[in-house]
């Protein structure tokens, strides 16, 4: 593996500082789980769809981290920082892309490079990113809510956020015409069907036929 190959794996990971759910919580009021009565419905929600695959959403405190199953705990724990609603998507946004083999790995075998990265550390960051807050994008966007990226660098190199934006936009675009990761999409339906009027009405309707047949 080459240098740069090198500090792409080590940039390879959720954003695990501090200040990026903080960055993201201006835009949801800094809710905690006391005060946002959505987000015990998010884990119960994320618990029911996923049952089958053992793996539960955890409210953790500072840090978010991915646990396997281990001799201590019998299911995977996705865990997710502050009681913030949007750290849990984004959370959920990296499980959906991780591979089985991953899976079975404590934050996915991969070390986060924390915030401070130079301009060339953070252009990685972000390219990594795309993807996973593509899918949060959606996420947020089922559940009603709004999006805001996170370019999680708040003491290294200014990032474009624009720019990443952009980015982050143009590959929702393309999961919306080409189709999400098949976890992605059944978590989208969940969050549709529980938080909107829209996918309310919609699930009503399924139902409603699956009853009368």
């Amino acid at each position: 593996m080459n240098s740069h190959s090198s500090t792409m794996q080590s940039i390879i990971s959720h954003s695990h500082s501090k200040e990026s759910h903080l960055e993201k919580s201006h835009s949801e009021k800094a809710l905690r789980n006391d005060e946002d009565h959505d987000v015990p419905v998010l884990i119960a929600l994320f618990n029911n769809t996923y049952e089958d695959l053992n793996t539960r959403l955890v409210l953790g405190d500072d840090e978010p981290v991915y646990l396997p199953a281990d001799t201590t705990c019998s299911y995977h724990r996705i865990v997710f920082a502050h009681g913030f609603f949007s750290s849990a998507l984004h959370e959920i946004a990296h499980w959906c892309i991780a591979g089985k083999e991953r899976r079975l790995l404590e934050d996915y075998g991969y070390w986060y490079c924390p915030d401070g990265r130079d301009e060339q550390q953070q252009s990685d960051f972000e390219k990594v990113e795309i993807k996973p807050q593509a899918i949060e994008w959606a996420f947020t966007e089922a559940a009603g809510r709004r999006f805001q990226v996170s370019t999680d660098n708040l003491n290294g190199a200014e990032p474009d956020r624009e720019g990443f934006t952009r980015n982050v936009a143009a590959q929702l675009a393309f999961y919306k015409q080409n189709g999400f990761p098949p976890r992605a999409q059944r978590f989208i339906t969940a969050l549709s069907e529980t938080f909107t009027k829209e996918g309310k009405a919609n699930a009503g309707k399924v139902n409603a036929g699956v009853t009368a047949a």
